[in-house]
């Protein structure tokens, strides 16, 4: 392709740091670099505790532990989602509940969420899907009444905020990805935001295979030892050195990707205006991180033409999440409550454009010059 769907971002200090990790002769997790991750997060985001994890899907499923997840409960989220959403809380033998979302955002529709609540009810995940915030102070005052966990899947999240406030510090509990495809990456990876510091120390244990290894190490016991069930969550100090390269250039990454996203606007604007597609909608009180740049096709056969002729002239957009609920595993491990109004038809129609960082913008304007083109 003349130009690709994503490119992984790459700033530059990104080999150095792994040299750096390599030469100090420990590679494994929860060294120097694992730690200034650490450390950048919480002062970016105001979180009480961040981990780094091998996956935003890992991270999740902390949340399912620390949350207490058990066989029977249900959690309230989207289906228009990656399957880590549901499979976290699904492997702990709870029952995905799925409601509709909102056709502005595609976001959770917050006012669908209390009348999908039942006695079984034990969390609700919303999913900032495309780095747009959900309605949260609507969802956390349901979560409030009903004594339900709120947690985050903000995987598209970082570096958005909802009302000057960091995705990922708003419930109980968020997830973030750093993926090859996301804004900033280590590969595979992803980090765990704690909001209330009295789970931080179970979750060090579950992030250590079920032992109090980190208690050991800082002193506050005398030998470490396995205390429940957990898994080995750690990312190497590999993916770490190559994420914090990048986490220093936040902003210009940020920057960078704004500009893609605001030129992409501009330029598809007047097809919007004339009816023929429907572009992102951002919230007032949202402040996106120019994730993704999608378009919607009035239907399903003018996504699959559309994609078509991009293919055709060497671009490569693609169509995001088949609906989790119309999966043969989502209809096994969960169920759709309530109307499906804007699940389906909405993601029929949703067409995502290249995106990521340094995307040259004689290349964008070349996507845009032949999305202009298919509508002669």
């Amino acid at each position: 392709m003349r130009i690709p769907f994503n490119k992984p971002p790459f700033v530059g200090p990104e080999i150095d740091y792994v040299r750096a990790a390599v030469e100090s002769g420990r590679i494994c997790g929860d060294g120097q670099f694992n730690q200034k991750c650490h450390a950048w997060l919480r002062e970016h985001t105001g979180t009480a505790k961040a981990l780094l994890t091998t996956s935003c899907t890992h991270a999740l499923e902390m949340a399912a532990f620390l949350a207490d997840i058990k066989p029977g409960d249900e959690v309230i989220m989207p289906s228009f989602t990656f399957v880590s959403t549901a499979d976290a809380f699904a492997m702990r033998g709870a029952k995905c509940v799925f409601v509709d979302i909102r056709p502005d955002t595609m976001n959770l529709d917050e006012r669908l969420v209390e009348s999908a609540i039942t006695a079984k009810t034990r969390a609700i995940v919303p999913v900032h899907y495309a780095g747009v915030s959900c309605e949260m102070d609507a969802i956390n005052a349901i979560a409030q009444k009903y004594s339900l966990f709120v947690i985050e899947d903000a995987a598209q999240g970082m570096m958005a905020t909802y009302k000057g406030r960091s995705l990922g510090t708003l419930g109980d509990f968020g997830c973030y990805s750093y993926h090859e495809t996301k804004n900033y990456s280590m590969g595979e990876g992803g980090a765990l935001l704690i909001r209330d510091p009295k789970y931080a120390d179970r979750a060090e244990i579950i992030r250590e295979k079920g032992t109090n290894r980190c208690q050991f190490h800082r002193g506050e016991v005398d030998k470490y030892t396995w205390v429940e069930l957990g898994s080995s969550y750690l990312p190497s100090e590999l993916n770490a050195a190559y994420l914090l390269a990048e986490l220093e250039e936040a902003n210009k990454i940020f920057d960078n990707r704004m500009a893609s996203w605001n030129a992409y606007r501009e330029r598809l604007l007047p097809l919007e205006q004339r009816g023929l597609i429907e572009l992102p909608k951002i919230p007032a009180e949202c402040k996106h991180n120019a994730h993704m740049f999608y378009i919607k096709m009035p239907d399903l056969q003018g996504r699959t033409k559309m994609i078509a002729h991009l293919v055709k002239n060497e671009i490569l957009a693609v169509f995001h999440y088949v609906p989790l609920h119309s999966a043969p595993a989502g209809k096994l491990h969960g169920e759709f409550r309530g109307e499906d109004r804007f699940t389906t038809s909405e993601s029929n129609r949703l067409l995502r454009l290249p995106m990521y960082y340094g995307l040259k913008r004689d290349d964008l304007d070349y996507v845009c010059d032949k999305v202009w083109e298919f509508f002669g």
